[in-house]
C-alpha cells in the first residue's frame, strides 16, 4: 500500500496498513499510525506523530521547521490526532523551544484546503477550518471551533471552545467560548447559538449563554464585575463554565 515512488525515511514507522501515495516523502522520525492515507506528492518531517485513521491529501507538508527566527534546529515537534482530515496544500509545522516544543492537533478536525497552522499551536477537536484559515503561532483552538474561509488568528491568541470565526476576520485578541466573531479587526457580534443547536444544547442553555454574553459585552460592567456575577450562576447553569474560563484564563484581553 505504499506507491514504488514514495520515498520513505529508515527512521520512520509506518504501521502496515496505511496507505502512501506517488512522490510522497516521509522523513526521519516519523510515526504513521493504522489506517492512515497519505495522497501524493506530501512531505512529512520530523519529529511528527500521526495517530490513527488521519486523511492527509496530496501537496500538504507536515511537520517542517516552525517559520520562526529565532529556530535553531532543535529537535522540537508535531502530534497529530486520530480521525482528521487534512486537504491539499496545507501547512503544518512543529513547534519551538520558546513554548512547548511541539505543535498538537487533536482528533476529529477538518482541515481544508491551504490552511496553515504555525509553530506551537494548540487545536481542539472536532474543529473545521475553512480554506485559507492562518493561525500564527502559539495559538490555542478550543473543541469545536468553526474557523470561517480566509480567517486569521493572530500570534498568542486563544479562540474559546464552541466560537465562530467569520469569513476573512482578523483576530487580534482573545475569543470567549460561544463567541461569534466577524469583520476585520474582529468584533464580537453575539454567540454561535446556530452551532449551539447543532450540538444539542437546549433552548435554555443557549439562553443563558446569550444572557452571560450579554452580561460581558451589553451591560456596561468592568470585567472583573461580569466574571464574578457568572461564577454565582455556575451551580445551576453549567454551560457557562467554558464561557467564564476563556475570561479567566485570557492573557491578550478579549476581543471587544
Amino acid at each position: 500500500m505504499i506507491h514504488s515512488t514514495a520515498i520513505i525515511s529508515d527512521s520512520a514507522t509506518i504501521a502496515d496498513n496505511v496507505e502512501i501515495g506517488p512522490y510522497t516523502v516521509i522523513g526521519d522520525k516519523v510515526e504513521i499510525g493504522s489506517g492512515c492515507k497519505i495522497g501524493s506528492h506530501v512531505v512529512i518531517n520530523g519529529p511528527t506523530q500521526i495517530g490513527l485513521d488521519n486523511h492527509i491529501y496530496q501537496f500538504a507538508s507536515i511537520g517542517d521547521d516552525p517559520q520562526d527566527k529565532k529556530y535553531a534546529g532543535e529537535a522540537t515537534r508535531l502530534t497529530i490526532g486520530d480521525r482528521n482530515s487534512i486537504r491539499e496544500f496545507c501547512t503544518i509545522s512543529r513547534g519551538t523551544t520558546q513554548d512547548l516544543g511541539e505543535t498538537i492537533i487533536g482528533d476529529d478536525n477538518w482541515i481544508m484546503a491551504y490552511v496553515h497552522i504555525a509553530h506551537d499551536c494548540v487545536v481542539g477537536n472536532k474543529t473545521i477550518m475553512a480554506n485559507n484559515t492562518t493561525l500564527a503561532g502559539h495559538v490555542h483552538i478550543g473543541d469545536w471551533v468553526i474557523c470561517g474561509g480566509f480567517s486569521g488568528v493572530h500570534q498568542f491568541c486563544r479562540i474559546g471552545a464552541h466560537a465562530f470565526l467569520g469569513m476573512y476576520a482578523g483576530i487580534n485578541g482573545d475569543v470567549p467560548a460561544y463567541t461569534l466573531v466577524a469583520g476585520l479587526p474582529g468584533k464580537p457580534k453575539g454567540i454561535n447559538s446556530e452551532g449551539l443547536k447543532r450540538r444539542e444544547f437546549t433552548s435554555e442553555q443557549i439562553r443563558n449563554i446569550k444572557n452571560a454574553y450579554r452580561l460581558v459585552y451589553r451591560k456596561g460592567l468592568k470585567l472583573s464585575e461580569a466574571m464574578q456575577s457568572l461564577e454565582s450562576q455556575l451551580d445551576t447553569q453549567p454551560e457557562l463554565a467554558p464561557f467564564l474560563e476563556s475570561l479567566r484564563s485570557s492573557e491578550r484581553g478579549i476581543i471587544r
